[in-house]
């Protein structure tokens, strides 16, 4: 591919983008679909004050909620993949668009469907699964729904509840706008005087770069603009977490962090337990902070200096034919089965690999049903080969899930969709270390791994406390001020990184900058879906096949057929307990002593 000109779409060469024909193989056909969509609503409202009749029309309701589910999947597959394919084509943001509305008609045709099935008393469905054995295939699904009952309300109730639904995301919606659109920033200055733009995703790149000038100007930059504004920067997260605590305890949970892991099935102890591992082995984080501090060779360690690499003199140039050749030996440990997919995979254009113009930026898999579509943006770096192996973890995931599992139960919840993407992402790096005598190479790939325990394990566990801790003062009735809402950062900071960094009085204000805080009780997954893939991996280096049997056989086929623990569970990583992350959080532990022996 050439670098000095990104290509239109129709110069890109066919082995390079993916099968998006084998969904539709023409517009029309798409079109033909749409229509067929459009008459489910009338189907589904002829249901209406049915759903309790007989074990029959239950059933036969379910059976078309299927047929919904898989109708939509490769409209939707079809309709955004191609308009990923180039944003500026006018035709499939409409196709999107279009779809959108068939899909919300539906769902209102369907608004009876919870409501009803609550409703259903034990007895009677006891009687419906024996009376259509068929109907048995759904107790689980159905279960699901009917555990809400508790927090479901009266009629009248649920429609304030509803009505009040805009004005739940109006925190979210303002923060999107303020940081996105009317937050600026003064350009950070290099040693040489230059002016560099600071932009949310130039700051990252800068606050990376080996001149500490830099690194410190674009730190304060961003932290000054934030500052300006921390009065509305904390009521807006105020309204944030009041509005959470409003509806758990509207529905009735015992507190909001109940209210936000039930839809996952996940619980609460979970949350807790990450928080205690990680407090219980702060010792590894001090010991990384004092060797970044040695290894940049500065006297004081500061906030704007741990994300430039401590490894710095290395690249490594990883073509994309590279990069899968290193992918399948590096997930060898898989076995057969699991290397058969990837090639298959890899050979049937599952792929889009390069970037042309308008084509959506960054990396993801879509779990399509006729098989996973992954987009990719290849650079030719060692960043882009772990990122060809983290999705193509997703798109097994998802082939294995849609093909042992039926149409009710193939999909995967949020809670474990980061484990298969980052096992393989773990399983490349070991290979990567033990196939390298290079010093300098080994160093880079350390320092590389290292970042990932940093940033993924410890920050994200430290923004997971944060948040838990905010949403304990709401429900205590008390409000969250700037000055609140420093303190407890600056605290956070000062417990995970230890006396090693100099607490900058700016990265107090780095919580008004973390998007995620309006996701309610989402970050945590990240910490621990990567310590789940780290006892995964390690399990299957130490274990051979009976391992991999578990956890493709238990796990990755599983869908949703059961809850995220017990999926996790059968494949024998056990996250009710604080133990996945106490073994992953060691071997962060040895990694650090490594790196010191290349280096020291």
């Amino acid at each position: 591919m050439s670098e000095e000109r990104i290509p239109k779409r129709s110069e890109v060469a066919r082995e390079n983008t993916w099968a998006i024909e084998d969904i539709f193989a023409t517009d029309e056909a798409w079109e033909t679909a749409l229509e067929e969509l459009k008459k489910f609503p009338e189907r589904i409202a002829s249901y209406k004050g049915r759903l309790a009749e007989s074990a029959d029309t239950l059933l036969g309701y379910l059976k078309m909620c299927d047929e919904i589910s898989v109708a939509c999947d490769a409209l939707g597959n079809y309709a955004q993949r191609k308009s990923d394919e180039d944003t500026a084509v006018a035709k499939y943001q409409s196709y999107t668009g279009q779809l959108m509305n068939v899909y919300v008609a539906i769902n209102s045709a369907g608004s009876f469907e919870t409501p009803e099935l609550i409703a259903i008393p034990d007895e009677t469905l006891d009687g419906f699964y024996k009376a259509n054995k068929d109907l048995e295939l759904y107790r689980h699904h159905l279960d699901r729904i009917r555990l809400k009952k508790e927090h479901v309300l009266s009629e009248a109730e649920e429609k304030l509840l509803a009505m009040t639904g805009e004005m739940g995301n109006s925190a979210e919606n303002i923060y999107g706008m303020f940081a996105d659109a009317d937050l600026k920033f003064d350009d950070a200055v290099d040693k040489d005087g230059k002016a560099h733009q600071v932009t949310h995703g130039s700051y990252i790149p800068l606050v990376k770069s080996t001149d500490r000038v830099l690194r410190k100007s674009a730190f304060e930059s961003m932290y000054k603009s934030y500052g300006t504004f921390r009065n509305t920067c904390a009521a807006t997260l105020n309204a944030q977490i009041k509005a959470v605590n409003f509806y758990s305890q509207a529905r009735k949970y015992g507190s909001s962090l109940e209210a936000a892991l039930s839809a996952n099935e996940v619980p609460t102890e979970v949350y807790t337990n990450l928080i205690k591992a990680v407090h219980d082995n702060m010792h590894y984080m001090y010991d990384y902070v004092a060797l970044r501090k040695k290894l940049l060779g500065v006297d004081e360690l500061h906030y704007y200096d741990l994300y430039t690499p401590i490894v710095s003199d290395f690249e490594m140039k990883v073509t994309f034919e590279e990069a899968k050749e290193t992918v399948l030996k590096a997930l060898a440990p898989m076995g057969e089965e699991y290397l058969a997919i990837l090639r298959e995979g890899f050979e049937n254009r599952w792929i889009d690999v390069y970037e042309n113009e308008g084509k959506t930026s960054g990396a993801y898999s879509a779990g399509a049903r006729v098989h996973p579509y992954v987009l990719l943006n290849h650079k030719d770096t060692l960043d882009c080969m772990f990122t060809l192996a983290h999705e193509m973890g997703h798109a097994i995931h998802s082939y294995l899930s849609n093909k042992n599992q039926p149409v009710v139960y193939s999909d995967y919840v949020i809670f474990v969709a980061e484990v298969a993407s980052t096992c393989n992402e773990a399983l490349l790096m070991q290979y990567l270390l033990a196939h390298t005598d290079d010093k300098k190479e080994k160093a880079y790939l350390i320092n590389y791994f290292l970042e990932q325990f940093r940033t993924t394990l410890y920050r994200q566990t430290m923004f997971a406390e944060f948040e838990l801790k905010c949403n304990e003062i709401c429900a205590s009735g008390d409000s969250l001020t700037a000055d609140t809402l420093c303190e407890i950062y600056g605290e956070l900071n000062k417990l995970y990184f230890g006396d090693g960094v100099v607490l900058d009085e700016d990265i107090k204000m780095e919580w008004a900058r973390i998007p995620h805080f309006y996701y309610d009780y989402y970050v945590y997954q990240y910490a621990t879906g990567y310590s789940a893939a780290i006892a995964l991996s390690q399990r299957i280096l130490k274990e051979g096949a009976p391992a991999v049997k578990d956890y493709i056989e238990g796990f990755l086929s599983g869908g949703c057929s059961t809850d995220p623990i017990s999926l996790l569970k059968r494949a024998g990583v056990d996250m009710s307990t604080t133990k996945p992350v106490t073994d992953a959080l060691a071997l962060f532990g040895d990694l650090i002593k490594q790196m010191d022996e290349l280096e020291g």
